[in-house]
């Protein structure tokens, strides 16, 4: 445990950023299953999905959770998924 009294502040402070940031990442993941299910069973909503799941991941570049390479990745992922489905 620090001593210093600025350092306990980063303690606590990197706590709430973590657990912010566990968060967003788990909202994340379960709107690209959600999307990725949709694709898999044919559902008529499965561009939605999609495009619900390109705004969250959007969201978590501008906020520094993800790489923009890694979104760019995911969200091309999806995308060959849904083409192929069609």
């Amino acid at each position: 445990m620090p001593n210093i009294k600025s350092a306990k502040k980063r303690v606590k402070v990197t706590a709430v950023k973590t657990e912010r940031n566990k968060a967003i990442k788990s909202a994340l993941k379960t709107t690209v299953k959600k999307a990725q299910a949709a694709i898999a069973t044919d559902s008529a909503d499965k561009a939605q999905a999609v495009s619900v799941a390109y705004k969250k991941i959007d969201q978590a570049v501008a906020k520094g959770i993800l790489h923009k390479n890694t979104a760019a990745r995911s969200k091309s992922a999806l995308a060959r998924k849904l083409n192929a489905s069609a």
